[in-house]
């Protein structure tokens, strides 16, 4: 394994443009002397090149952290594993064609075995080898957007064609009722599963372009119907640790409790094109995302906008997430950050870790 490194052509383009303002600001001070906006322009480049081409990935698409308490992240140059404190790149996680991918979901399996999702298929790794599985193994389309593991070992996968599910020798389709296309979205399709969630009592949770589903028992239920969800479009589903669900849809974030929905941003908040990932602080303070680009809290009280600036806005947030250490990560455009002390701390391939 080795560590992943961003295309020399990229690199290139970028120190030709940073030269070329170095140049043309040697030659205003040759005309006119220094002035001191020359020197922070040509300070503030050579910092952002430094910046740019340490990031972890420029898109980093999801935050893990396994049973062992190792952190694995997945970005559009594939995965990487933080192996004390070197970050290292997986290798073995390809194409069918021998081509790197997209990681989108990641997942740990009861036998400690992580499972990941792209935009080529499934792979797993065992120790130090990975198992790739593609549409030619079974499974139901090559678009994956999420992965789970069930604690009956069950790998629940879902695509831009529907769910299926690996039982370690074969896949099973697993029918969801079709839904709707998101023409907001330049992805979608009407059997698009955006998450799949297995909560603490065993009830399997699929957020979809059909609505939000539960299954336990042999029975598939179609939540969204029964408590009065009012859209189609469904992102996520999270359980806090006092069992209540949280569901981040289109129209707004829900809290389900006992078969009753409250939609606690509506009127309070722009919406924009949907509520994104959700997330607990160890206060017990929900995060969400709104739009990407908008940050919230709440805690049960009230919904407080973290304040972004330009010295301090972090990444187009796709995921939050909080590890071992109670440290809550957001991960997206831009690269990998933790909020620390009230400010986005960019986690870069040399950490801080």
């Amino acid at each position: 394994m080795e560590i992943n490194k961003r295309p020399f052509s990229n690199l290139n383009l970028y120190v030709a443009i940073t030269l070329n303002v170095i140049v043309q600001s040697c030659s205003c001070q040759e005309n006119k002397g220094v002035s001191q906006n020359t020197i922070s322009q040509t300070e503030i480049i050579s910092r952002d090149l430094n910046l740019k081409n340490n990031q972890i990935s420029q898109v980093v698409r999801t935050v893990f952290q396994d049973s062992k308490g190792i952190i694995w992240f997945g970005t559009e140059n594939g995965a990487f594993r933080l192996y004390g404190k070197s970050l290292i790149h997986i290798d073995g996680i390809r194409s069918e064609s021998g081509k790197g991918v997209t990681i989108k979901d990641i997942a740990e399996d009861k036998n400690g075995k992580v499972w990941f999702g792209h935009t080529d298929g499934i792979s797993s790794i065992d120790g130090e080898k990975a198992t790739n599985y593609y549409e030619s193994d079974g499974l139901i389309s090559d678009d994956v957007w999420c992965i789970a593991a069930d604690s009956n070992g069950n790998i629940w996968i879902g695509t831009i064609d529907g769910t299926c599910i690996f039982n370690g020798q074969e896949f099973n389709n697993f029918e969801l009722p079709e839904g709707k296309i998101d023409s907001t979205l330049g992805i979608s399709s009407t059997k698009m599963v955006h998450s799949i969630m297995e909560d603490s009592k065993g009830t399997l949770w699929f957020s979809s372009n059909a609505g939000l589903f539960s299954y336990s028992n042999n029975m598939l239920i179609d939540v969204s119907d029964k408590v009065g969800i009012r859209t189609n479009f469904v992102n996520e589903v999270f359980e806090g640790k006092n069992g209540e669900l949280w569901v981040s849809t289109k129209k707004g974030l829900y809290n389900l409790r006992e078969n009753r929905i409250n939609n606690i941003t509506e009127s309070k908040i722009e919406v924009g094109k949907s509520i994104g990932s959700i997330a607990e602080d160890k206060e017990g303070n929900i995060w969400f995302v709104s739009n990407q680009h908008y940050l919230y809290s709440y805690n049960r009280k009230e919904i407080i906008e973290y304040q972004k600036s330009e010295e301090n806005k972090g990444p187009v947030i796709f995921q939050i997430y909080r590890d071992q250490d109670d440290r809550l990560w957001f991960v997206g455009y831009g690269g990998a950050y933790r909020l620390e002390n009230g400010k986005f701390l960019n986690i870069t391939k040399n950490g801080p870790w």
